[in-house]
């Protein structure tokens, strides 16, 4: 991401020979920095999804099959009411429109949205899981997402997916003398039944409930952005075509995007978003004390039992290096969050943690004014942009809506 972050800067101030694409009023003269840039940040450079070692089952088409049952399956939940679906609708890019996220209780962050989340070396907003698998499991065990438990869903899995899970993993292991619900969760019975049960029960249980999260992660990698009128206008920039695909307020929206709005500082890439955890002095929301973000969550990752170095992992340590190398307990981690990718972000309000803002509009007064963080060090400064220029850069916002549906 650096090096984009360069060529951003770069791009702004050399005088590189403009590329003219035909005289329509709608084509600025780009400089060739330009359209690199611009294609730097096309659907067509995302490239396969990254391997993933911690997952040895990842890209078997058998757990692609099976994630997909349990990501839509109701029984892994207290109450038989919330699936992954639940929260993450195919329909409306793997998110639910809703300011906090509800299972059988409410959250107290956003639903992110699924597509491209594979390419992501941390998970959630605080990047409190370093997989997509371990991030399947902390949904499944949280009082007010799925509120279940481990010998639960081993129980579940044990009775409705046998075959096709011992045909991956092996033979599941003995479960009859086990409780129905246990767990190291919130729930004081399920909490304590669990400190029964001798430690190799444990870590079987433990086991199956890994599987489980690889599973659905199989499935998740699927899940990719679908292409939008961005990608189209710029194939067809670096093609030296015209073909009028962005109106003119758009085509200024793109430039004021990758120049006087800093938007590409952090909404780079392929997917528009760097990956990092950055301060926008955002509120917290009402009724919430200030979020720690990322500072908290760095610190969750690295005592999480299903962490790269963990014992439920496939990777070898030298696989991590993410993990090993990432930033604990930094004063610019405070009140930080992942950077949301933009693709289809138009249509997806409200908006940040804990959808704080609740129009598109209102975010870009958000960052035209840059006000102070109420914990931890904001990143922004003001940027001066004409009422126009905040229009501009909105229906730029809208060319990244998806044309096409984002299931595989």
């Amino acid at each position: 991401m650096t090096r984009i972050r360069a060529v951003a800067i770069c791009v702004l101030g050399l005088g590189t020979p403009a590329l003219t694409l035909g005289s329509s009023p709608a084509v600025p003269d780009w400089a060739a920095d330009e359209v690199g840039l611009i294609a730097s940040l096309s659907l067509s450079e995302l490239g396969p999804v990254p391997p993933d070692p911690s997952n040895r089952v990842a890209d078997d088409p058998r757990a692609v099959d099976l994630g997909r049952a349990i990501f839509f399956d109701t029984r892994f939940s207290a109450d038989g009411t919330v699936s992954c679906a639940s929260c993450h609708l195919p329909d409306r890019q793997f998110q639910d429109d809703l300011p906090l996220g509800r299972g059988v209780g409410v959250t107290k962050r956003r639903t992110m949205p699924i597509a491209g989340a594979a390419y992501s070396p941390f998970l959630f907003w605080d990047g409190r899981k370093d997989s997509l698998w371990s991030q399947a499991l902390g949904p499944l065990e949280s009082p007010v997402e799925h509120g279940g438990d481990r010998t639960q869903y081993a129980h579940l899995v044990a009775e409705a997916y046998r075959a096709p899970y011992e045909a991956l993993f092996g033979a599941l292991p003995d479960l009859g003398h086990l409780p129905r619900r246990a767990g190291p969760i919130t729930d004081a019975d399920a909490a304590a039944a669990w400190e029964g049960m001798a430690e190799p029960d444990r870590r079987a249980v433990s086991r199956v409930f890994a599987d489980i999260g690889k599973s659905i992660a199989a499935f998740e990698r699927k899940i990719q952005p679908s292409p939008t009128r961005f990608d189209a206008y710029a194939a067809a920039l670096t093609s030296g075509v015209e073909s009028g695909i962005l109106t003119d307020d758009e085509i200024a929206g793109l430039r004021l995007f990758l120049g006087k709005g800093e938007c590409v500082n952090c909404h780079n890439g392929p997917l528009l978003s760097d990956g990092h955890f950055h301060n926008t002095g955002v509120a917290a929301a009402p009724g919430f004390l200030a979020d720690l973000g990322r500072a908290e969550g760095a610190a969750l990752v690295r005592d999480d039992p299903f962490n790269c170095l963990g014992d439920f992992s496939d990777a070898a340590p030298e696989d991590c290096t993410e993990f090993r190398f990432m930033t604990v307990s930094t004063a610019e981690e405070t009140g930080a969050f992942k950077t949301p990718s933009l693709r289809g972000a138009a249509m997806r309000a409200p908006y940040m943690h804990a959808g704080q803002i609740v129009t598109l509009d209102a975010v870009l007064q958000h960052y035209q004014s840059a006000p102070a963080a109420e914990i931890g060090r904001r990143e922004l400064h003001p940027l001066n942009l004409s009422d126009n220029e905040l229009r501009q850069i909105a229906a730029f916002l809208a060319t990244l809506d998806p044309v096409a549906s984002e299931t595989r």
